[in-house]
């Protein structure tokens, strides 16, 4: 595999990541709470990246369908969760990712956002990789917990035999054991090597699967080194849940980031992007 392959320019609406282009931020709540609440962290998330200088995709759940508990908390559903999103769309004008659990969800999730992200859990479902690729969204694939990183080539042709090669590939750290996840940064380079850009998931790569029994647990103070070390591989995009205030989220709490703490990380993650990929 050459690592230096070069990297296609996805189109986003009017961004573009991958190529040569700067450090994007993927962000939001890990799930829609209610529709106040997400709209405020759009409008804050617009305000911090337009002052750092980072290009921005807005994210948010509408069903969380891989919750540990069956009493957790999975969001609003497909129909009022959509809604909020278009909502989005509509006052911030904002390109917005969110994930599909299955087909029956992709021609309505299609009308409404930018990017069908298919989760780690279900990379390796053939059908569901190949309806969302026929799609013609951007797709982001989020590689499982349970492949290594050259097994995504796999998954990389289901979606482009599939006539789609609009895709990014996000790594979210890799099963360690019981309740834990490391991060392999050569998988970094090695997906980028196959020609497609590459996202670092710094959230849910500090989650600790099950850990609090009945619900997932994390080590939200690792974020920052981690996506230190990530941005310095030369990656193009960096994915982080945010939260006004995560020890009362709903959802993935213990590894989201306080909003009132993003403006300076991202200052220094676009600092180090800067010196790895110079103008």
């Amino acid at each position: 595999m050459n690592l230096e392959t070069p990297v296609k320019n996805v189109k986003i609406g009017n961004l573009s990541i991958g190529g040569k282009n700067p450090l994007m931020l993927i962000a939001g709540p890990c799930v829609i709470e209610n529709e106040t609440e997400t709209l405020k962290a759009a409008e804050r998330l617009i305000e911090i990246t337009t002052k750092v200088g980072m290009p921005l995709v807005f994210k948010a759940s509408y069903d969380k369908a891989n919750r540990t508990s069956v009493t957790s908390f999975r969001g609003p559903g497909m129909k009022e969760g959509l809604r909020i999103l278009a909502k989005i769309k509509e006052t911030f004008g904002l390109p917005l990712l969110s994930d599909i659990h299955g087909i029956d969800q992709i021609d309505e999730a299609a009308e409404i956002l930018d990017i069908l992200q298919i989760p780690a859990f279900l990379c390796r479902q053939t059908d569901l990789v190949v309806a969302a690729a026929k799609s013609g969204k951007v797709l982001n694939i989020k590689k499982g917990q349970f492949l290594a990183p050259w097994d995504m080539k796999n998954v990389i042709g289901k979606a482009v035999d599939s006539g789609n090669d609009n895709l990014i590939l996000t790594e979210r750290g890799v099963s360690f054991g019981y309740n834990n996840l490391v991060s392999d940064m050569r998988s970094l380079p090695i997906m980028r090597g196959m020609g497609y850009p590459v996202v670092f998931d710094a959230t849910h790569s500090v989650q600790l699967p099950g850990g609090q029994g009945g619900s997932s647990g994390g080590q939200r103070e690792f974020v920052e080194y981690l996506g230190r070390a990530a941005v310095a591989t030369g990656i193009d995009g960096i994915f982080m849940e945010v939260h006004n205030d995560p020890d009362k989220a709903l959802c993935d709490g213990p590894n989201s980031i306080k909003l009132s703490e993003l403006e300076e990380l991202l200052k220094k993650l676009k600092a180090i992007d800067g010196i790895v990929k110079p103008l």
